[in-house]
C-alpha cells in the first residue's frame, strides 16, 4: 500500500517531523528507509526497523533525563544511526544541532559555545575534541557515544537504546508547527557559520515545496550526496542511500564507485554539490556508461557549469533531467530551474555575461530584489521593490523561510526585515536580476563584490564568460586594493596539466583570456590574471569558492 502524501501546513494544527517515520512504518514496514557501506558491505535498516530503533532511543534519551527544548549537539557518520538520533529527539522534543566538523576545529567550537548544547552524541573522534576543548561544551549534562566509548565516560548510543527497549512506554512530543525544530549551521563560506534555527513547519513546508517541484514518489531510491537532505526522505516515503565518500571531502569521491551505487541499488533520484558531479559525469562519458535509471538529480550549493549540465544530458535518459534548485540554510527552496530549459537555450546568455539562472522563484514563496546596501533596513515596505531588468539584492518571505540565528541577534536583525503587514522578510546576501520572462539571474555574493572606481561589480557574470576558456575549469573575479578603487584580477584554475609553468606560458595563457574578455563590457577593462593550482573552496559542498581567501593570495602576489 502506497505512503499517503505529505501533509500540508492546513492540515496540520500538531506536527513533529518524525511523524512521517511512523507512518511509513505503518504503511510500508519492510521497506528499506536508509542503505550505506560498512567495510565495503551495503548494509539496510527497514522502515519498521528504524521506528523501533527511534522509539527505543528516544525512550532511552527522555530515562536519562532529556527533555523538550533542550540542544543536542550531533556528530553521527551517515548511517541508520544518524537518522536514527536524530529521529529520536524530534519525537521527544528535543533540538539537534547539526554543524559540519570539516568547517575548521576553531569555527566549530565557537558555533558550540555560542549554542550551548544540553547533550553531545556524537562518535569517538568527537568526544575527543570535546574532551581537549572543554570549554565549548561546559554546559552539557549527558554525553552519548556511538561506537566504542574510551575514556570520557557517558553512555553509548547501544546502552541508551536498550535502555530505551526495557522502557515500553511509547515516546511522542505534542509538538506544533511553531515549536523549534533544529538548529543547521551554514556552512560559512562568506563569514562565520551562524545557527539557523528550523521549527517543525518550516520543514514541512520545505517538505511541501520539494513534492510540488520534483513530484517524488513512495519507493523511490534517493542518493544523498548532502547526509542532512536524508531526513526529507521519510517524507516521501522513500530510501535514503548514504553514497560511498567523504561528506567533508565530496570533490574526492571515487566515480566509478558512486556509478556503481546508482546502478547496482537502483537509485532514482539524487542530490549532490556540482563538486560530486564534476567527477562522476565526465567519467561516465569518457567511460561511455549511461546513468539509465535516474529520474532526476539535483545540484545545488554552487552555481552549477553549463558545461556539466550539457555533459549530464549525454548520460541520463531522455526522460530524466537535471535541476538547479536555489536556495540557503535559512530559505530553501526558492528558486528551480531544469537543465533541459537551460542547455540549449540559456547557453549564450550564460557565456555572454547575463549570469547564472537559477529560474522561476516557486509559488510558495515570494521573491523580490531590493536596493544593494550594507545597512540594517528595520521595516519593510514595496517600495523596497526593484523593476525587472534592475540588479539587487534577492529578498523573500514565505513559509519555509527561517526566523532567526540562534543568539545572533545583530545577524538576525541585519537579515531580518520586519513586515507592518506581518512576518517578515529575509535577505539573502546575494546579488541577482530578473528577465523579461520572470526568472532570476544569480550574480554573486554581496560580500564578495568589488567596489572600483567604476561602481560595484559581482563575480558571476564574469567569471561565467572566462570559463568558456577550454582549458580552463572555474575562475574567480578578486578586487585587489581599497574599496571603491580595487582593481579586478581574475584568477584561474585550469584543467589537469595546463598550468601554465614559465612567465612566457603563463603570458600567453593571459592573451587568449583578454582576448575572450575584449568582446563584451562587463570585461574588456579585466588586465590582471593569475592563475593558482586548486580553489580553497567551502567543505560542506566543495563547490563554493572562498573568493575571500584568493583576494588575501592574489593581493600578496602584486604586493
Amino acid at each position: 500500500m502506497p505512503n499517503p502524501p505529505p501533509m500540508t501546513m492546513s492540515q496540520v494544527a500538531k506536527l513533529n517531523m518524525s511523524d512521517a517515520l511512523a507512518r511509513g512504518a505503518a504503511e510500508s514496514p519492510s521497506r528499506d528507509a536508509v542503505v550505506w557501506q560498512k567495510a565495503g558491505e551495503w548494509q539496510r535498516t527497514t522502515y519498521a526497523e528504524l521506528e523501533t530503533r527511534v522509539q527505543n532511543i528516544a525512550a532511552g534519551l527522555r530515562a536519562d533525563g532529556v527533555r523538550a527544548g533542550q540542544r543536542c549537539a550531533v556528530f553521527i557518520h551517515p548511517t541508520a544511526d544518524l537518522l536514527a538520533v536524530v529521529h529520536s529527539l524530534f519525537r521527544l522534543g528535543a533540538i539537534p544541532v547539526v554543524a559540519d566538523p570539516g568547517i575548521g576545529r576553531k569555527r566549530l567550537l565557537a558555533a558550540l559555545a555560542d549554542v550551548r548544547p544540553d547533550v553531545f552524541i556524537g562518535v569517538p573522534k568527537a568526544h575527543a575534541v570535546r574532551k581537549l576543548f572543554p570549554a565549548s561544551f561546559q554546559h552539557v549534562k549527558l554525553a552519548v557515544t556511538v561506537g566504542r566509548r574510551l575514556f570520557w565516560g557517558g553512555r553509548t548510543l547501544a546502552q541508551i537504546e536498550r535502555k530505551g527497549s526495557l522502557e515500553g512506554e511509547r515516546v511522542h512530543s505534542e509538538t506544533t508547527a511553531n515549536d523549534t525544530a533544529a538548529i543547521l549551521f551554514t556552512s560559512g563560506s562568506t563569514g562565520p557559520p551562524k545557527g539557523v534555527v528550523y521549527t517543525h513547519g518550516m520543514f514541512q513546508a520545505q517538505v511541501d515545496a520539494l513534492a510540488e517541484l520534483y513530484k517524488f514518489e513512495p519507493g523511490e531510491i534517493n542518493m544523498a550526496g548532502l547526509p542532512l537532505f536524508a531526513l526529507f526522505d521519510v517524507a516521501f516515503g522513500m530510501t535514503s542511500v548514504f553514497p560511498p565518500l567523504d561528506p567533508s571531502h565530496p570533490g574526492d569521491c571515487d566515480p566509478k564507485q558512486i556509478y556503481n551505487t546508482i546502478e547496482k541499488l537502483g537509485i532514482t533520484t539524487a542530490f549532490g554539490s556540482p563538486a560530486i558531479w564534476r567527477r562522476v559525469v565526465p567519467w561516465c562519458v569518457d567511460q561511455g556508461y549511461k546513468l539509465g535509471r535516474l529520474r532526476r538529480v539535483l545540484v545545488a550549493g554552487a552555481p552549477v557549469p553549463i558545461d556539466l549540465i550539457g555533459q549530464f544530458h549525454k548520460v541520463l535518459d531522455i526522460h530524466a533531467d537535471v535541476f538547479t534548485p536555489y536556495g540557503a540554510t535559512e530559505a530553501l527552496p526558492l528558486c528551480s530551474i531544469a537543465g533541459r530549459d537551460v542547455v540549449p537555450n540559456l547557453v549564450e546568455e550564460v557565456d555572454t555575461g547575463m549570469g547564472t539562472c537559477v529560474g522561476l522563484p516557486i509559488p510558495m514563496q515570494e521573491v523580490v530584489l531590493i536596493p544593494i546596501t550594507d545597512e540594517t533596513i528595520q521595516t519593510w515596505s514595496p517600495e523596497l521593490i526593484m523593476e525587472p531588468g534592475e540588479l539587487g539584492e534577492v529578498c523573500v518571505k514565505g513559509p519555509s523561510v527561517t526566523a532567526e540565528y540562534f543568539g545572533k541577534q545583530e545577524a538576525t536583525e541585519h537579515a531580518k526585515i520586519a513586515d507592518p503587514e506581518g512576518g517578515f522578510w529575509h535577505r539573502m546576501g546575494d546579488a541577482g536580476r530578473f528577465d523579461d520572462e520572470g526568472r532570476l539571474w544569480f550574480h554573486g555574493r554581496l560580500a564578495q563584490r568589488l567596489q572600483t572606481e567604476t561602481g560595484m561589480r559581482f563575480p558571476v557574470a564574469v567569471e561565467n564568460i572566462f570559463n568558456t576558456h577550454e582549458y580552463v575549469i572555474r575562475t574567480a573575479l578578486v578586487g585587489v586594493g581599497e574599496a571603491g578603487f580595487e582593481r579586478p584580477v581574475l584568477v584561474v584554475e585550469p584543467l589537469p596539466g595546463k598550468m601554465p609553468k614559465t612567465k612566457i606560458m603563463r603570458d600567453g595563457f593571459a592573451m587568449q583570456l583578454k582576448t575572450i574578455g575584449k568582446r563584451y563590457g562587463i570585461t574588456e577593462d579585466i588586465e590582471l590574471f593569475l592563475f593558482h593550482e586548486s580553489f580553497p573552496v567551502d567543505v560542506r559542498h566543495n563547490a563554493k569558492i572562498h573568493r575571500d581567501e584568493l583576494k588575501v593570495w592574489a593581493t600578496e602576489q602584486f604586493a
